[in-house]
């Protein structure tokens, strides 16, 4: 705690103590004030404007220190002032002093608070952005409510000070006109209790379901115009329609079907989107065979006199395809048919908020009247627009799996997770890789010292890292094709005789009819905390919706868009985001969930790092894969899990006790007690929760155990 806040906390402490010790508490009762009352409407008659500025200040002083005795007060400014100038005096000085208090409350533990709950917070403080004055707004009409908790609790929050006091001065108007007028009629009132009936109560209660049930008509407003224009059907075909057969689509679809809608998913392509037929069961399949070549080199690391592999690329890219054909049944037309989805395969285009035509693959058409539409239309890679590019046959993650025959020099531009993965599984093929990164490391979202060991095993096995190296152009000289690049102001050229972009994926927002509806886009359809575009019924999941490009997470968000979908208004959910996990499926494997240290640091949350190197493991050290480390960022103080970043084997298995851990609110200390079995690589875990706990070991504590246990062995008997 800072100097000005424990100089601002011990004035207050000794405000505190002054009130209770010298019984100023028996002044501001109703006997009190009743004894007092005529000698006090004497005093005003004679010094007005002084009584109005002694009773304003102390209004504002009892507010502010959350002091009981507000209540009293009101009684008193309508005995003193009367109803119109009572008012007018209780309504600014209660505001002023919640706002006193609600400032005390955010200088003395806003910054503490981050620090140790820095996402939690931010979580409210979106929320409160989104709602804080409508909430703040019913909880001021409803007088059960103790106000000074709503100042406080309020002041930990990022709300504005304008808005906490202009919403305050309006939402207690209400009470503060009941209790003024009762003051006016002092002599009748016998408890503060009496003062509001239940009749009074629930008038208030009600009073404060109005800001609620007010938005509710905003959004009715707000969705009536946005649809005005648009003829909304009397009778529909479906509940719901999906444009999109891949993660998101597929899982919006079942869910649907699994409740009973009715459900079309329409699909142009194929089924299984990007994940099944170009994106994640490919590279894995490919990856798996290039990890067995490298596996098969160690051979003598193992013990083994002699092993040899020779790769037939061709058979390697064969194989990835019946991995993929062996996987489609699970994603297949025939298979959603038999859960009850109408699957149509064709072109779907949204010509109006309800309706939704589809081209079918033979030509016919089909218009189909819907309540909800999911747009799950994925992302196809990113295609920089460099000058000589259109001479180059250029390879994508997209159409990488159609080759055939392994390139001798193979060029990949981008260091993320694609261009990494596949960079290291070429290699290991047997081609010669180079990666171009204009970044100064590679995976420039994880840590600094993550993105280094994965370049040291990188160059280890032949793989040439550019870094800091920007693309410019290509061109073709006697048949040679060459990157041009820009590297510490100097031209590099870098021939190649097969290009690989992996710089990104990009939505797919062109063709569905989105642009004349007017929905907004940038990178990503413009969705909100519900994934509702600016139709409310139209929604979005997946690559489509952003913020995360990976398979689970495009699942995760189909529940929230078809759930929402089929139940909204009566029952709708935002979205989570907070525990959301990623690997990059490299050697040794990178997997994260939650923040790493790059990210602590820039958004300034505190954090403690625990560290556990895995050549310690017993099970790595058998295994030969001795490599990485396990870290975890907690709470300063406190076992609570902020985010952990694992390197090294099974990496993206692993992370999933802590995802676990987060999402339940689980800590190291219940990592720590449980079994794990041993000799298993999962055991890290354990011994990482125990570097924390070693490393919060009770000293004071432990040095009298030791001098008790020094005791007994001085002990004669027991």
């Amino acid at each position: 705690m800072k100097r000005k806040q424990i100089v601002v906390l011990a004035l207050i402490v000794l405000a505190l103590l002054a009130y209770f010790q010298l019984g100023l508490g028996e002044y501001l009762s109703l006997a009190a004030l009743k004894a007092e009352q005529a000698a006090l409407a004497e005093y005003q008659q004679q010094h007005p404007w002084q009584l109005a500025g002694l009773y304003f200040a102390a209004y504002v002083v009892v507010t502010a220190l959350s002091l009981p005795g507000a209540a009293l007060l009101t009684l008193a400014g309508g005995a003193l002032f009367g109803l119109v100038w009572g008012s007018v005096i209780v309504s600014f000085a209660s505001s002023l002093g919640a706002t006193l208090a609600f400032l005390v409350a955010r200088f003395l533990l806003r910054d503490w608070l981050l620090g140790r709950f820095g996402e939690r917070l931010r979580a409210v403080d979106e929320g409160i952005r989104r709602d804080g004055a409508f909430y703040l707004f019913t909880l001021r009409l409803i007088p059960l409510f103790p106000f000074f908790l709503v100042n406080l609790l309020l002041g930990l929050t990022a709300m504005r000070v304008r808005t906490f006091y202009s919403v305050s001065q309006l939402g207690m108007l209400a009470g503060t006109l009941v209790y003024v007028n009762a003051g006016t009629q002092l002599a009748r009132v016998d408890s503060l209790a009496g003062i509001v009936s239940p009749t009074l109560l629930a008038s208030f209660a009600l009073l404060g379901i109005f800001p609620l049930v007010a938005r509710r008509l905003v959004d009715a407003v707000k969705a009536r115009k946005v649809y005005a224009g648009w003829t909304k059907p009397r009778r529909f075909d479906r509940n719901l329609i999906v444009i999109g057969g891949g993660s998101a689509g597929l899982v919006s679809a079942y869910i649907a079907a699994a409740v009973r809608a009715k459900v079309s998913l329409v699909e142009q392509h194929r089924m299984g989107g990007d994940c099944l037929n170009t994106g994640c069961v490919p590279s894995k399949a490919l990856i798996r065979s290039a990890r067995l070549l490298a596996q098969i080199a160690r051979a003598r690391a193992f013990g083994i006199a002699t092993a040899e592999a020779r790769c037939d690329f061709a058979e390697v890219m064969e194989r990835v395809q019946a991995i993929i054909r062996q996987v489609a049944p699970h994603d297949s037309v025939e298979r959603y048919r038999a859960l009850g989805v109408d699957v149509v395969e064709g072109a779907a285009r949204i010509v109006s908020p309800w309706q939704v035509e589809i081209t079918r693959r033979d030509g016919t058409q089909q218009s189909l009247r819907t309540r909800s539409i999911v747009v799950a239309a994925g992302a196809r890679p990113v295609v920089p627009e460099l000058p000589g590019i259109e001479k180059i046959a250029y390879l994508t993650s997209d159409t990488v799996w159609q080759l055939r025959q392994l390139p001798r020099r193979l060029l990949i531009l981008g260091g993320g997770p694609i261009g990494s993965e596949l960079a290291q599984a070429f290699s290991r093929l047997g081609a010669q890789v180079t990666l171009v990164e204009r970044g100064a490391r590679l995976l420039a979202r994880e840590d600094a010292e993550v993105s280094a060991l994965v370049a040291q095993r990188f160059r280890a096995e032949g793989v040439q890292l550019r870094l800091e190296h920007e693309a410019k152009s290509f061109i073709v000289e006697q048949g040679e094709q060459m990157l041009v690049a820009e590297h510490a102001g100097a031209t590099v050229l870098l021939p190649f005789d097969a290009l690989l972009v992996a710089l990104g994926r990009r939505a797919n927002l062109d063709g569905y009819g989105l642009a004349e509806l007017g929905i907004a886009s940038g990178a990503t359809l413009e969705v909100n905390e519900f994934l509702q575009t600016r139709y409310p019924n139209i929604y979005a999941a997946g690559d489509v919706a952003g913020p995360f490009q990976f398979t689970h997470t495009a699942a995760h968000q189909a529940w929230y868009a078809s759930v929402n979908a089929l139940f909204a208004p009566w029952r709708r959910f935002r979205v989570d985001y907070s525990v959301i996990p990623w690997a990059t499926f490299i050697e040794p494997e990178v997997a994260r969930v939650g923040i790493n240290e790059q990210e602590a640091q820039a958004r300034g949350i505190a954090y403690e790092v625990t560290r556990y190197d895995l050549d310690d493991l017993d099970r790595a050290i058998a295994d030969g894969a001795a490599e990485g480390f396990i870290k975890v960022l907690t709470v300063p103080g406190k076992d609570r899990i902020l985010g952990v970043t694992i390197v090294g084997e099974h990496a993206g298995e692993l992370i999933a006790e802590y995802v676990l851990a987060m999402k339940n609110g689980i800590g190291l200390n219940r990592i720590l007690a449980t079994i794990h079995i041993y000799p298993t690589l999962a055991e890290a875990n354990k011994y990482v929760a125990g570097v924390w706990k070693k490393a919060h070991a009770p000293a004071t504590v432990l040095r009298w155990v030791e001098r008790w246990h020094a005791w007994r062995l001085r002990r004669r008997g027991g």
